[in-house]
């Protein structure tokens, strides 16, 4: 629970600063477009750690790695909150998002310290404190800048991640060092691209998380136009009220957390598929408005993100699996299919709303999800005519 404590603080410093780039264009004196740049600087730094920072996990004791970013994540975000420019801010922001990298280590950490048996439910509980996190964040930021000013947010979140920093230094067992031999730093950039070459599964779970995604991340940036349009002629803030729904899905991943381990990864991930194409079909009636649009719409994310999440755990209890002395690069290697999924995912739903509207989206979101299916299907018939069991011989296999 402190883990997943400190996922949420620092997947949310992430999100925090969406909620307060109006707030910065007062007080820093310059345009709204030129302040929403601080949540492009933190997440142009978060990429730059995952591919930099997440791999040192394989080289590094990860009790001394977690603490040491984390204390940087937290004078990151004081630095940010003393900024007197835009520039100052911008320069802190990109710091920010590189050092709160610390919630991808958690993961390959938490791995290496449970039973085999237990790591589905515990991924799932980690990923509960990071949905929590990304779905809290810009209320707290929103609500804590409106009372007291856009520095607030940051100092409060520096002092808690600082906080953090020094009860997990004593919390953490030292042996959650990472078993990999002494890899040269070198190499370690290059590790995870290996090993997406050398993993089948690696590269399955991949695909999966980006075709999630990429679905995902459509829905989700062509739905702010849909509530703002005239079929509803809602502000902003409907899609907020619309995107707490997510809060149930912090409920959902521990439960299939438990699911993945008793089951496996190949069957979880294959109802998570089935349930995008059920989300797609709901999510189409929302282009009818009203009542029974809105309705709908709520249902519809509501699936959407509880088998997006789901289907995470099975992917990461999959490919935590195959080896244990490179947790992190394998870790590396799935985030970045998941992120350039979603990147191609959003920029692809804003082309298609542009000539097909809302319906057109969602037959992309059905498209995306029809191919996983089809794979995940073909897989588990696979392993069944041959006796193969997910959950133990993975293990055996490749440990």
């Amino acid at each position: 629970m402190l883990l997943s404590l400190t996922c949420a603080v620092a997947v949310g410093n992430i999100y925090f600063p969406q909620a307060i780039a109006p707030l910065v264009a007062a007080g820093l004196g310059t345009s709204p477009g030129r302040a929403a740049g601080i949540v492009t600087a933190t997440q142009v730094g978060y990429t730059l750690g995952i591919f930099l920072l997440v791999p040192l996990g394989d080289r590094f004791p990860y009790r001394r790695l977690l603490v040491s970013l984390l204390a940087a994540s937290g004078a990151a975000l004081l630095a940010a909150a003393l900024a007197r420019s835009l520039t100052q801010l911008l320069a802190a922001g990109v710091l920010v998002g590189v050092t709160t990298t610390a919630a991808q280590l958690i993961g390959p950490m938490t791995v290496g310290l449970v039973s085999e048996g237990r790591r589905g439910a515990v991924m799932g509980t980690l990923l509960s404190g990071s949905i929590g996190g990304m779905l809290l964040a810009r209320t707290f930021g929103g609500a804590l800048g409106e009372r007291f000013g856009w520095r607030a947010p940051y100092w409060v979140a520096g002092l808690v991640v600082l906080c953090l920093a020094v009860v997990l230094a004593r919390a953490l067992p030292a042996t959650g060092a990472s078993p990999a031999p002494r890899v040269p730093l070198r190499t370690l950039p290059l590790r995870p691209l290996r090993l997406l070459r050398a993993e089948p599964e690696l590269r399955r779970s991949g695909w999966y998380q980006a075709s999630l995604f990429a679905g995902f991340s459509a829905m989700w940036v062509c739905l702010a136009l849909l509530l703002t349009s005239p079929v509803y002629g809602y502000g902003p803030q409907a899609l907020g009220l619309v995107a707490l729904t997510g809060v149930v899905t912090m409920a959902c991943t521990p439960v299939a957390g438990r699911f993945v381990d008793r089951l496996g990864p190949d069957r979880v991930n294959l109802v998570c598929f089935l349930a995008t194409l059920a989300a797609a079909g709901v999510l189409a009636v929302g282009a009818l408005g009203g009542t029974t649009g809105l309705v709908a719409l709520v249902l519809g994310t509501l699936l959407l993100d509880t088998a997006m999440q789901c289907g995470m755990v099975a992917n990461q209890a999959r490919f935590y699996a195959l080896r244990g002395d490179s947790r992190s690069a394998l870790n590396t290697a799935y985030m970045t299919c998941g992120y350039l999924g979603g990147s191609a995912g959003s920029w692809l739903g804003l082309q298609i709303h542009r000539h097909a509207g809302w319906p057109g989206v969602c037959v992309l979101l059905a498209l995306l999800a029809l191919p996983a299916v089809d794979s995940a299907r073909r897989v588990r018939v696979a392993k069944r005519e041959v006796g193969f069991m997910p959950a133990a011989r993975t293990s055996r296999r490749f440990h």
